[in-house]
């Protein structure tokens, strides 16, 4: 008995082994499957930000080079800052020109104010030429005198000025020659007498000056 006991266990024995080494295959088995599934994992995620660097590289070369529709909202913005920016520049011309108009229709008022006041200006000058010496004390005659400086002083505050002609060139911008002499200690085409005074109003002549020119 002892001895068919003894046999016994050793079978057991063996069997137990057998199923150790049986074992030992699976696990290794399922140690592999669970590796290979963890490479795969990690290569499908390595390859998911790929794609995406790739789909931001394919929607940035879109955006270079191909058009991209703007918004409707967008447009009207552009439309009215466009309208604006016009209308604004409009306004600034029409401004200008509208100062320039005053300006010009200003000096042309101006102008015929000045026009009608000269024939005054010329009637104290012959007044005051015909005062004889001895009377210019007279207090009629310094009171005219007065006037006239007065006179003379407020248009040239305006901008009049005389037209300088006796002893200089005759320049047909500034002098109307009237008449013609020769006189050989007058240099050639020299004003030697002045008829009517020409004045300018701001550069520009508003009466020419009356002149005798020689040679």
């Amino acid at each position: 008995m002892s001895e068919e006991k003894k046999e016994f266990n050793a079978e057991e024995e063996q069997v137990s082994n057998q199923e150790e080494y049986v074992e030992e295959p699976q696990q290794q088995e399922e140690t592999g499957e669970t590796s290979q599934e963890e490479e795969t994992v990690q290569t499908e995620e390595s390859e998911e930000p790929v794609q995406e660097d790739a789909e931001e590289k394919t929607s940035e070369k879109k955006g270079l080079f191909g058009k991209k529709k703007k918004d409707k909202k967008d447009e009207k913005i552009e439309e009215l800052t466009d309208r604006v920016k016009r209308q604004m520049a409009e306004f600034d011309n029409f401004r200008k020109r509208t100062e320039k108009e005053k300006a010009s229709m200003y000096q042309i008022g101006a102008r015929e104010v000045i026009e009608k006041i000269l024939p005054v200006v010329d009637n104290f000058e012959r007044g005051l030429a015909t005062v004889p010496e001895e009377d210019a004390t007279n207090p009629y005659a310094e009171g005219l005198e007065k006037i006239y400086k007065q006179l003379m002083t407020v248009l040239d505050e305006l901008g009049v000025k005389a037209i300088e002609a006796v002893g200089q060139e005759f320049n047909p911008d500034f002098h109307n020659a009237v008449m013609h002499v020769e006189d050989e200690d007058a240099g050639e085409n020299v004003v030697v007498e002045e008829f009517q005074k020409g004045y300018l109003y701001k550069e520009q002549v508003v009466r020419h000056s009356m002149v005798k020119v020689a040679n």
